[in-house]
Parts: C-alpha cells; sequence; structure tokens
C-alpha cells in the first residue's frame, strides 16, 4: 500500500474463504458502544468546487444519462458460485472472470439505487434498479494506488445481468482548457442519495460527484494516458465514461485525533451519512493503533449544509472495521479481520455473528413488499461476492 495512504485497508490475500456457515451461530454478548460527544465532530461541504471547469467540461464532451450508460453495459455479471454461503443469504452476484481475478484492482464500497430513491417505483433510478461498487486501482498487481472508480450493476429482470465501468476523476484546468485527472483515493465506502454520490477519501472526509454529470470520452489512446489529448478528444484509460468530482465534504474534530473514513453508509430514516474507522488493537504500522469511532452526520434532502454537527458519535469495542450500516437506530459493523459482523441498539446491546472473510462495506436495502436485506461484498482476488443476507438474521429483527 502506498505510504500516500497510511489509513488505506491490506489487501487481504486471494486464498481467504469464501464464506463461512450456512447460518451464523448463536449471537453472545460483549461489551458494546459508548457515546462521545458529538459536538466534537463536524463536516464542511463545498457543492460548486468545480463548477466552472465541470460545466466547460460538460460543453466539451456532453453528458450520459445513468440509463444511457446502462444500454452500453459491456460486461456481464454471473451467479454466486454454489460453494458460497453465509447466514440468511438471499441473492447476489459476481464479477466476471477477469475482474473477479484482477490483482490491480478492489472492489471496496458499496450502495445501491434503494439508497439513492428509496423503495417507490421499486428503488429504480433513470428506469434501472442498480447496484453500485466502488474501486481502487493499483499501479500494477504490487504498485501504488493510483486510481478509482465505480462499477454500475443492472439489478432488474427486466434488463440484461450487465455492468458498466466508470472512472472517477477531478476537473483540473481552466474554463477555457479544461481537463481531468485521477483520483487515487482507496474508496473504501460509498453513499448514494438523490443524484449525488459520497465516496469516502481516507484522510479527509469524502468527495461528491453528481450522477447526472457522467461524461463521454474517448476509448482511444493507450491504458495509461489521462485528460485532455488535442482539440476535443480526451482520454480515460480507455474508458468510456468518466464521472468528475464536483465537490468535498471536509471532516474536522476537536477531539484530537482525526477519523480515518475507512468506510460510509446512508441512512434513509435518518437522513443521515454514517461512517466509521479501520483501526488496530495493537502493532499496526500502517493504521492507526487505537480504538475506532461510528460518526453520524445528518443533511438534508441528500445535501448537507455549509458546516454540519453530527448527531451522533460512537466510541466502538471492536476493530478491523471494513463495513457499518444503519437504520432506525440499529447499527451493523463489518469485521474483516476478525470475520465477524457485530449488531448493536443502544437498548437491546451488542451482539456477535460470524460472518465471511475479506468482507468490505455494508448497504442497508429497504423493501416494502420483502424482507429488507444487507448488501456487502469480499475484495479478495477471486473470492469477489457480492451478496445480500436479509437483515434479521443479523439481529435487525
Amino acid at each position: 500500500m502506498s505510504s500516500r495512504h497510511r489509513w488505506g485497508k491490506a489487501v487481504l490475500a486471494a486464498g481467504v474463504l469464501a464464506g463461512l456457515v450456512v447460518a451464523p451461530p448463536a449471537a453472545f454478548a460483549a461489551a458494546g458502544p459508548t457515546a462521545l460527544p458529538a459536538s466534537q465532530y463536524t463536516l464542511t461541504a463545498n457543492y460548486h468546487q468545480f463548477d466552472t471547469v465541470t460545466t466547460a467540461l460538460v460543453s466539451t464532451l456532453g453528458t450520459a444519462a445513468v440509463h444511457t450508460v446502462m444500454d452500453n453495459a459491456n460486461h456481464d455479471r454471473t451467479a454466486l458460485p454454489s460453494s458460497f454461503s453465509v447466514g440468511g443469504l438471499s441473492t447476489g452476484f459476481q464479477f466476471d472472470s477477469g475482474d473477479n481475478s484482477d490483482c490491480a484492482n478492489y472492489p471496496q464500497g458499496i450502495t445501491t439505487s434503494r439508497d439513492a430513491v428509496g423503495t417507490a417505483n421499486s428503488g429504480n433510478y433513470d428506469g434501472h434498479q442498480l447496484v453500485l461498487v466502488s474501486w481502487y486501482t493499483k499501479d500494477g498487481c504490487d504498485g501504488d494506488q493510483a486510481r478509482s472508480r465505480i462499477t454500475l450493476v443492472d439489478w432488474d429482470a427486466t434488463y440484461p445481468n450487465k455492468y458498466r465501468k466508470v472512472l472517477l476523476v477531478e476537473p483540473t484546468g481552466t474554463a477555457a482548457a479544461p481537463d481531468f485527472k485521477d483520483i487515487p483515493i482507496h474508496a473504501g465506502g460509498v453513499s448514494w442519495y438523490g443524484d449525488y454520490l459520497y465516496v469516502a477519501d481516507t484522510g479527509k472526509g469524502m468527495r461528491v460527484f453528481d450522477m447526472r454529470k457522467i461524461l463521454k470520452t474517448d476509448t482511444g489512446g493507450t491504458a495509461d494516458q489521462i485528460g485532455h489529448q488535442s482539440g476535443t478528444t480526451y482520454y480515460a484509460h480507455n474508458y468510456a465514461y468518466v464521472l468528475p468530482q464536483v465537490g468535498t465534504i471536509t471532516a474536522q474534530t476537536t477531539s484530537g485525533t482525526n477519523l480515518a473514513w475507512s468506510s460510509i453508509s446512508l441512512d434513509r430514516v435518518s437522513s443521515s451519512i454514517v461512517m466509521t474507522e479501520y483501526t488496530c488493537q495493537s502493532g499496526c504500522t500502517g493504521y492507526p493503533n487505537r480504538a475506532p469511532r461510528a460518526i453520524r452526520y445528518p443533511f438534508t434532502s441528500g445535501v448537507f449544509a455549509a458546516t454540519t454537527t453530527a448527531s451522533q458519535a460512537l466510541q466502538l469495542p471492536w476493530y478491523n472495521l471494513n463495513g457499518v450500516a444503519s437504520h432506525n437506530g440499529r447499527w451493523w459493523f463489518n469485521s474483516s479481520g476478525q470475520k465477524k459482523l457485530y449488531y448493536w441498539t443502544p437498548t437491546a446491546g451488542p451482539s456477535t455473528f460470524s460472518w465471511v472473510g475479506s468482507g468490505e462495506s455494508l448497504s442497508y436495502w429497504e423493501d416494502s413488499t420483502s424482507a429488507d436485506l444487507l448488501w456487502s461484498l469480499q475484495e479478495g482476488a477471486g473470492n469477489r461476492n457480492v451478496f445480500a443476507v436479509t437483515q434479521a438474521t443479523y439481529g435487525g429483527g
């Protein structure tokens, strides 16, 4: 992992087991989270940071609506392998064989169009029900982090089992000479609300993207070319679509220790985004050696105010946390290092369940006609299962 990303999560070996047990063993009691002063944690939001350049890029390149991107989806998702099992399994998929085994690209965050729009119209955004996964790319199998992307996966029987990759970019240049560059972040968590996509930026907070501003690029050139070439030709590592950053959400704290934004998730019930940290109990050199925290930040209509104060802050007793979800006063935390899924409410206290290895982010899937689900995924090359379990199986009730 690059020294530039001191809080980046370690990639687990490809040989990690794909699943654990058909049903989780009985949960056991443990010490639970404790409250911290929420007023110590604030966000500063700027949704117009790149307006001038982005407007010029849109004028030069043109945009593609999400439905157009999906009409041109060019990868086939496949079924979960029969060997994969986890308690409460409802559904899921794998990426194609190339993406499943790729040693230079790693899936991290997960969100869905149910986050974006809720249960209305069967959770469709621009006519599609989607699962969205964030990835980071290394410079070769053993290189530094070089860029990040998202994958839009159709999740509706009406459409083919297809997905499309979209490169995340940061606008650069000027209105007269607009350009863009790669975003070399871990993209450990992602949340989608309305038209805005929030991507975790480990040491800073979140980067903001607008799903209405996907840009069309030229697929020519070489795999290492990025940005403006000549005239109206823009390359993006052979990607046909890029999603430019529109703003930044910067985190501040008076607690003395900056937050490590390892994972994020949307809570539609309380109109908030929650985050948690990947930390170690001791002995780590690339990550903080301290107890992790989970913070809740409220917004209005999916948009943070210029300054936002946290509405809830928790000190957590668990470590190696790659995923977090919260819904209606309930919390879940995924620990890849411990292969555990922790569940907690202030009234019921904590419970611990067996979970998959190599597990990453969590996303809560509201459903008005069937059981609510928790979506998650595994990052290990060769075992990249993207799956949903019934949330009630893991303490949700």
